[in-house]
Formats: C-alpha cells, sequence, structure tokens
C-alpha cells in the first residue's frame, strides 16, 4: 500500500542537536517555510499526523487536515528528553545508531516504539499521508532493509510493506 511519509519541519531542539520525543515544540520560522514548502507536493490522500504540535503544524500549513493519531509519536525518551547529543552517554549514542537495544531511563523501548508504529501502519486501509517524526520514518525504513536518518521536512514515498518508491529532500 503507498503511503507518504512526511517528516515534521524543523524545530529549535532539532537545530540545536537535541534528543526530541514527546515534548511538544512548536516550528521554527524555517520549519514553517518547510512545511509551506510542502503544498501541492503531496498527493490528495486521506492524511494522519502524530498529535504532537510539529508534526499538526506541519500538516496545516501543507494544506492538510489531518485526523490526529498519537500512534505516530516519535519514541518516547524519557529522562533523555532534551539531552544534547554530543553529550549523551556513549551507550545511548550507540543504541540509537544501530537503533537496536535502545531503552532510555523512564522512556520507551525502540521495541515497543516499533510495535506501536507497526500496528498503526497494519490498521491502514488506504494509500495515506502520514505526517510524522524521524524515528517513526527510521523504523519503517529499517522494516523495508534500508537504514537512513532524513533531515526535517523531508517526504518519503513507501509501498508498505514492501519497498521505497521515491524520496523528496527538504524544499
Amino acid at each position: 500500500m503507498e503511503l507518504w511519509l512526511v517528516r515534521h519541519g524543523e524545530t529549535l531542539w532539532n537545530r540545536e542537536g537535541r534528543l526530541l520525543g514527546w515534548t511538544d515544540l512548536p516550528l521554527t520560522a524555517e520549519g514553517e517555510a518547510q512545511a509551506r514548502r510542502l503544498k501541492g507536493a503531496l498527493p490528495s490522500l486521506p492524511a494522519f499526523s502524530s498529535d504532537l504540535l510539529r508534526a499538526r503544524r506541519t500538516a496545516e500549513l501543507a494544506g492538510f487536515s489531518p485526523r490526529l493519531a498519537p500512534e505516530l509519536r516519535e519514541i518516547h525518551f524519557g529522562t533523555l528528553e532534551g539531552a544534547p547529543w554530543e553529550t549523551l552517554d556513549p551507550r545511548y549514542k550507540e543504541a540509537l545508531l544501530r537503533f537496536q537495544g535502545f531503552h532510555p531511563p523512564g522512556g520507551e523501548s525502540l521495541l515497543a516504539f516499533q510495535e506501536r508504529v507497526f500496528r498503526f501502519l497494519e490498521g491502514l486501509k488506504a494509500p495515506a499521508v502520514l505526517f510524522t517524526h524521524g524515528g517513526v520514518v527510521r523504523a519503517v525504513l529499517r522494516a523495508l532493509g534500508e537504514d537512513r536518518f532524513l533531515p526535517p521536512a523531508t517526504v518519503l514515498a513507501v509501498d508498505w510493506p514492501h519497498r521505497v518508491l521515491d524520496a523528496l529532500g527538504p524544499r
């Protein structure tokens, strides 16, 4: 099934290199501009969005009125939320880079996160546009045999659960 995954536009913590999970930050001015540039570039399909402000606002600025889906939230980083990448304990860095065995204190394990996201995707019955987060997009890519991290406002079209179809970088 065709899914269009849209990573939200830039936030301050994205720019600063901080872990951003469930903290509900707004888009920066650049993030809003990135989202506006998506208008007209995405297909007219039903849209779903993480319930977090940065994803919802990206959807709205791109011209969509999405149905909110908390299942599309980023991983919950627990006590690591807001931590700068450069000061992160090496064991957490390694687990995040490998995207395996990550379980932040007080947060959500990578396994639980992936199960939440994939359960939502498996419940979809028709093609859709999904406004979401970098971790969600990376989980989908890994399930499709790829592993890469996409910058804010990147769009990825996939044939779920088979292959990646196309990717559009920040506009």
